[in-house]
């Protein structure tokens, strides 16, 4: 079964997800989120995008970013995923697929604040609802910051 076209379209700002192979807690070390946030850093250098909303969970990452160019998220996402993985697998002592399939993204136009807003809310109030903290402060997320 072919993939599905994502919808990459200029104005647009994208809510991605991306886990864990097997679902698998592989994001527990706290190196392992250091190497993730110095690997965005890396790209936001590389590709000028706009980084809103950034959470690690223990086994997926959620991001809120707006890409320059609409064709520029898949290059995006290829990078960091590439990048992290072969990071991971030398850390871990493993091999193969350390992200799992491909990653979840949907667009919307940048205007649209009330779903920017609830996507943000959605992104930070996650390591709250998995019980991993009481409030909203996160070491690993940009929570009351606007770059990482």
């Amino acid at each position: 079964m072919p993939k599905s076209q994502r919808d990459l379209k200029l104005g647009y700002s994208d809510r991605v997800t991306t886990r864990c192979n097997n679902r698998e807690f592989k994001l527990t070390r706290h190196e392992c989120r250091q190497v993730f946030v110095y690997a965005l850093k890396k790209a936001l250098a590389k590709f000028q995008f706009k980084l809103y909303a950034l959470c690690i969970m223990s086994n997926h990452v959620h991001y809120l970013l707006e890409p320059a160019q609409p064709n520029d998220l898949p290059k995006i996402m290829h990078w960091i995923n590439w990048y992290t993985a072969m990071c991971f697998n030398r850390m871990l002592n493993r091999t193969g697929h350390f992200w799992e399939k491909r990653y979840h993204s949907t667009g919307f136009d940048k205007s649209d604040y009330q779903r920017a807003l609830n996507t943000l809310r959605y992104i930070h109030a996650n390591p709250k609802a998995a019980g991993m903290q009481e409030g909203f402060f996160y070491n690993f997320s940009n929570y009351g910051i606007y770059e990482v």
